[in-house]
């Protein structure tokens, strides 16, 4: 019950990494954007007129998300305490 907790924790560690450092790169890529506007007049059909941010994913693909790294940090830390015990 233990590796279990443990490796729940490390899961949602894992994920919170990951997503705070989507967030960071793409606060980033945004803070130093520069348009080239001069070009832009030179074609002005493939300029958009809609704008979207990010993605829409499954609450359940999260759910197995976490779930799956779940095992996978489970199952390294039961081989790192059967190798080094």
């Amino acid at each position: 019950m233990k590796i279990m907790f443990q490796a729940f924790i490390g899961s949602i560690v894992i994920h919170f990494i990951y997503f705070v450092g989507m967030m960071l790169i793409g606060y980033i890529k945004t803070k130093y954007y520069k348009p080239d506007i001069a070009s832009a007049w030179d074609e002005v059909e493939t300029l958009q007129s809609e704008v979207a941010f990010g993605k829409v994913i499954s609450p359940y693909f999260y759910l197995l998300s976490i779930t799956g790294v779940t095992v996978i940090c489970g199952i390294i830390i039961f081989s790192y305490k059967k190798i080094f015990n």
